[in-house]
């Protein structure tokens, strides 16, 4: 894969956006309490490589533990598509898009994305958890 850009939404569509990423870079699951609970699957871009095209009125934030994201969902279908935060260690600045969210994608597209697991329910971010498979 390349940079290409993908259009993402949340279930009723009220929520949605472009983002320009490169998915050969990898994607994360974790099994911090909100991720392991959701299922998440993000990819982290740059603030600038994210464009929100509707609903920014139409979103709610969810935020927890350090504050250092800010989980976006829909507040009508509650869908979290993509959540942005500020960690210094990745880089500063980012925007997490849940992959699960995206529109145009095949199947063969997603089954080709790296997945980097890490152990977020034991604070141990750039470690994989001793299980996976769950994620």
């Amino acid at each position: 894969m390349s940079v290409k850009t993908y259009q993402g939404s949340c279930h009723c569509g009220k929520v949605s956006y472009e983002v320009e990423v490169d998915l050969d870079g990898g994607s994360g699951r974790c099994n911090c309490s909100i991720c392991a609970k959701l299922r998440k699957w993000g990819a982290i871009v740059k603030p600038e490589a994210f464009r929100l095209l509707s609903g920014d009125a139409d979103t709610s934030v969810y935020q927890f533990g350090s504050a250092s994201c800010e989980h976006r969902f829909c507040k009508h279908c509650g869908v979290h598509a993509y959540g942005v935060g500020y960690i210094e260690i990745i880089g500063g600045a980012y925007v997490s898009v849940n992959l699960a969210c995206i529109d145009n994608m095949t199947a063969e597209e997603f089954a080709a994305v790296p997945v980097r697991y890490m152990d977020g329910r034991n604070n141990n971010w750039f470690e994989a958890p001793a299980v996976t498979g769950h994620l």
